[in-house]
């Protein structure tokens, strides 16, 4: 270590050397001084000596060293040239201080005037341990500080700027650190991604990503529409008789569960001037979550799009990040053998990935795969059309059915077809990878999620061809909550059905390919199927929002419940043969949720408010020719209030407007 010993000894042969500058007090105290400082930066600039370089040895000397430090590129040269002509002509060597010293001013000079983001990425750049940059980090927000407190007297308001700006970095760290914390699953998603890798952990994150949702949709629910109901609730009559957790009718009929539950006049308590329209927030709060969630995936997708497609090597780990570099936060023993784990997982799936493109086929094997591709698709696309076929029969047959049969599980017939339809038909299209033979499980993942999006969505366009065209023109009472029913019922059946077989049917087949028919080995986690069945329900919830306000809290409830069964079952599959990186896989999940997902529900809910009318005797829409003239009267009232033109000029020029929807969808 360089101690002050040391340094004294510099400054004797320095005084040695100088005898001819001995005579002048000035010269030989400005020689003393350069020689100190320049021992100081050389510590700094070199990098064996950076490591023993005691901090406190700035603290402990006096001011005016520290200021010459602080300003070595100016004061110091010019006491330099005003004393001495050349350090050449006073006999010292200078050759390897100089250098070092030079070196030292260049580093710290260009630290000091960094903003403190860039001035951390220059220190993390610099080819020095980790030691050594807390050090020189240290030494240099020191003298900042200290120059910054100079500039204070000319400079405040900078000062005052820059320090909100770093209590900003670091009141927001500490937040991403709090929120990192308490995420839910945070440990669970890491156990499930150093065990089975990214591709069967981007289906949890979707799941988890999907509770959001639902989260913030029943809250603005809860707060705005079904609370105010509490407030003018009768009493429910009816009795409760257990059917009603499957059939979702009954006694459910008569609470806020339902749309036909809801008042339609306006909520005033008192001689109090405030109301609360319930017409308005009811149509205004479903708006605000389909509005929220519209610009929530838009969003993600360009953020995920851009973090996996466009700048995938700022955003992604490669090989390099991934060999060299190592989080030193990490201490504790389960903690470092999770993280070697997930580090191991995630360098078999890059470098899957690399040797996966570079296979090549020949003339005859491209043909072959060719048409064993075609022949998969036609099967898929016939057995897809066939389904919906069905269930378009059955839909049309159910209400016959109804009225011939008063057991109240006659309403299960619908829903116990649709779920069977929809566990059975995606592991036929799961058997086709035997045929198509895929070399690279990211593309067969794709195909699948393609050809069950495909079934699903066309059986809820089915689904919802029947409701608007036969139920609701029916002259059935409140045939908005007979719809809300059936959404409930197909709900609770597909959960029924997708929790039986994560708990049973997935450990038989472990038990078939362990015990029975060894041939088939242990199954590996069907990502497509699983991730379809997720934006199957999500669909099912956004479409009845309308008229059944309490779906997103049971959509909460079953997402919550599925992410443990599918955690339990993942003991039943074998990890991924082919390791294959994952990182697109949520790009791909979001869009498929929004197109044709989410668009398709928001043309079934436009054609719903637009052009059907709504019942006479139920709901808080009752009486009117359709559930749009609600905001047309309101518009109407607000033109007699001067104070309210501003609404009504935004709702001429946006929501009136074909101009508006036209820009919309071309930016969507």
């Amino acid at each position: 270590m360089l101690s002050d010993d040391y340094s004294n000894e510099i400054i004797i042969e320095v005084e040695d050397i100088l005898p001819g500058v001995q005579s002048h007090p000035s010269s030989n105290q400005s020689v003393r001084e350069m020689a100190q400082v320049n021992s100081r930066v050389s510590m700094v600039s070199s990098l064996s000596d950076v490591e023993v370089v005691d901090y406190q040895t700035f603290s402990n000397r006096n001011e005016k060293r520290r200021s010459q430090l602080l300003q070595f590129s100016t004061s110091l040269n010019n006491s330099m040239s005003q004393t001495l002509c050349s350090p050449e002509c006073l006999g010292i060597d200078t050759s390897h201080s100089s250098h070092e010293t030079i070196q030292g001013q260049k580093l710290i000079a260009s630290l000091i005037p960094m903003a403190s983001r860039d001035r951390i990425k220059a220190i993390r750049n610099q080819p020095r341990s980790m030691e050594e940059k807390r050090k020189l980090r240290k030494i240099v927000d020191k003298e900042k500080s200290k120059q910054s407190h100079h500039i204070f007297e000319f400079n405040c308001c900078a000062q005052c700027l820059n320090s909100i700006s770093r209590a900003y970095q670091r009141s927001h760290n500490s937040l991403s650190e709090l929120l990192n914390s308490i995420s839910l699953w945070q440990k669970t998603l890491k156990v499930i991604g150093g065990k089975f890798g990214t591709s069967v952990l981007s289906y949890f994150n979707f799941l988890r990503w999907l509770l959001k949702f639902n989260i913030f949709s029943f809250i603005m629910n809860f707060s705005f529409i079904i609370i105010p109901q509490f407030t003018m609730a009768e009493k429910n009559t009816l009795q409760f008789t257990g059917w009603e957790f499957l059939t979702g009718g009954g006694y459910f009929r008569d609470t806020v569960m339902y749309y036909g539950f809801y008042t339609n006049s306006t909520i005033q308590h008192g001689n109090s001037r405030a109301s609360y329209n319930m017409q308005l927030a009811y149509i205004f709060t479903i708006s605000a979550c389909l509005i929220t969630c519209f610009f929530s995936l838009l969003f993600s997708m360009a953020k995920y799009f851009r973090n996996n497609f466009i700048n995938p090597h700022i955003y992604s780990r490669g090989i390099a990040k991934l060999i060299f570099c190592w989080d030193f936060t990490v201490t504790h023993e389960n903690a470092v053998k999770l993280k070697q784990k997930n580090l191991s997982t995630e360098i078999r799936e890059n470098l899957s990935e690399i040797r996966q493109e570079n296979v090549r086929f020949t003339v005859h094997q491209q043909l072959t795969r060719f048409f064993a591709h075609m022949a998969a698709w036609v099967v898929s696309t016939g057995g897809a059309i066939a389904c919906c076929a069905a269930v378009y029969y059955l839909a049309e047959y159910n209400s016959e059915f109804l009225r011939m049969h008063r057991d109240p599980g006659a309403v299960l017939l619908l829903p116990f077809v649709v779920s069977c339809i929809n566990l059975v038909v995606p592991r036929f299209y799961s058997l086709f990878r035997l045929v198509e033979r895929y070399e690279m499980p990211r593309r067969e993942v794709y195909v699948l999620l393609i050809r069950n999006i495909f079934l699903k969505i066309s059986i809820i366009g089915i689904l919802c061809y029947y409701w608007l065209n036969i139920v609701a023109l029916s002259g059935e009472e409140c045939w908005e909550t007979l719809i809300g029913q059936e959404i409930y019922q197909l709900l609770l059946m597909d959960f029924v059905f997708s929790l039986a077989d994560s708990l049973l049917g997935e450990f038989l087949r472990r038990i078939i390919g362990m015990r029975l028919i060894t041939s088939l080995g242990i199954q590996e986690f069907d990502i497509a199927r699983n991730v379809l069945e997720l934006i199957y329900a999500q669909t099912l919830v956004w479409i009845g929002i309308f008229f059944c306000p309490l779906l997103p809290f049971i959509q909460m409830i079953t997402l919550f419940t599925m992410f443990y069964a599918k955690n339990i079952s993942l003991m039943n599959f074998q990890p991924p043969s082919k390791a294959w990186r994952a990182s697109q896989m949520m790009t791909f999940f979001i869009f498929l949720l929004f197109f044709p997902s989410f668009t398709g529900v928001l043309c079934t809910l436009a054609i719903t408010i637009w052009r059907l009318k709504p019942s006479d005797d139920c709901g808080p829409f009752r009486g009117l020719p359709f559930f749009i003239h609600s905001i047309y009267s309101w518009i109407d009232t607000l033109r007699t209030r001067p104070s309210y033109l501003w609404v009504v000029w935004i709702y001429q020029n946006l929501i009136g407007s074909v101009h508006f929807f036209f820009i919309l969808t071309l930016i969507v």
